[in-house]
């Protein structure tokens, strides 16, 4: 692969970084696929800086398991996972340790009054933007599956300053069945017994916290990483499906309706999913690769 010293790829390519890893496009390298050219260029410099700075380094530690990544740890032997990490239980519910936004409780509650694995959970983390066109079908999805759901929506000045507008009547047709919240403990949501799918932008916080509770995924990359973990989750560890844009670039309503059904009705990748979710638990435990990197490091520390 040929890039210029400004990190723009010569052509559009496939490559490969082993035989064994997910391949990845050019197009969606993580620098490449992030605002302006002048921002991609600068995550490029940030990143050539960061890989000689790591020379440097006694220690570098990651957030995954020996498990999830086989080929990229054998690829970096000295990159040593101590994953999942997932956010601690803050010591009382008005806490805002760690929290983008102030986390509405009130739908944990609403989701114990659901069914169990009936409930679509939809997050797309704190920076992705949708155009109001794309808003408006992932609204009209939701309502088409005829599902209970619950949606993480920011805010509007958190986003681009534009209130993002529902479809008109929306939230009177769904009243019954969708709940709507500004931010949530999603940790929380995703061990929740009623929650049966996770339609996600494939972050890598949320795909260890999805992982972690053994629940499927439904991917909406957006940009940087999250093409990559995209496919660790449909090709390697088989757990999730893939949302796939129309002509126009949008993700149609019926694309959401069809993918939400095929997951939910797919015995075999919850199985896996649930299996997942029992070997990254495993490596945490004492005597799990995670455990064992964790606790050698905090020995040479003490050292």
């Amino acid at each position: 692969m040929e890039i210029l010293c400004s990190g723009t790829p010569m052509k559009k390519q496939i490559i490969h970084l082993s035989p064994a890893m997910p391949a990845m496009s050019t197009e969606t390298l993580v620098w490449t696929c992030v605002g302006n050219l002048t921002m991609q260029k600068n995550i490029f410099e940030l990143l050539v800086r960061n890989n000689k700075s790591v020379k440097a380094t006694e220690w570098l530690l990651c957030n995954s398991t020996y498990d999830l990544e086989p080929a990229a740890f054998a690829l970096a032997p000295n990159i040593l996972p101590i994953g999942p990490l997932l956010a601690s239980n803050q010591p009382g519910e008005s806490s805002s340790v760690g929290k983008f936004l102030p986390e509405d409780s009130t739908c944990l509650k609403w989701l114990d009054q659901q069914p169990p694995g009936s409930v679509i959970y939809v997050a797309f983390g704190s920076f992705t933007i949708f155009a109001p066109t794309q808003f408006q079908e992932l609204a009209l999805g939701l309502e088409l599956c005829n599902r209970p759901f619950l949606w993480v929506v920011r805010p509007a000045d958190i986003t681009d300053g534009k209130s993002n507008g529902y479809p008109r009547e929306f939230h009177d047709r769904v009243a019954a069945s969708g709940r709507m919240v500004g931010w949530a403990a999603q940790q929380k949501i995703l061990s929740h017994p009623s929650v049966a799918c996770f339609i996600s932008h494939c972050g890598w916080n949320s795909t260890m916290e999805g992982v972690s509770s053994g629940i499927p995924f439904l991917c909406w990359p957006y940009f940087a990483d999250q093409f990559l973990n995209q496919s660790y989750i449909c090709d390697v560890w088989e757990v999730g499906l893939r949302l796939e844009r129309d002509e126009s670039g949008v993700i149609s309503r019926g694309e959401i309706e069809s993918k939400v059904e095929q997951i939910l009705s797919n015995e075999k990748l919850k199985e896996r999913a649930l299996d997942l979710k029992n070997i990254v638990k495993t490596s945490i435990k004492e005597g799990g690769g995670s455990h064992n990197n964790l606790k050698n490091f905090v020995e040479w520390m003490k050292a």
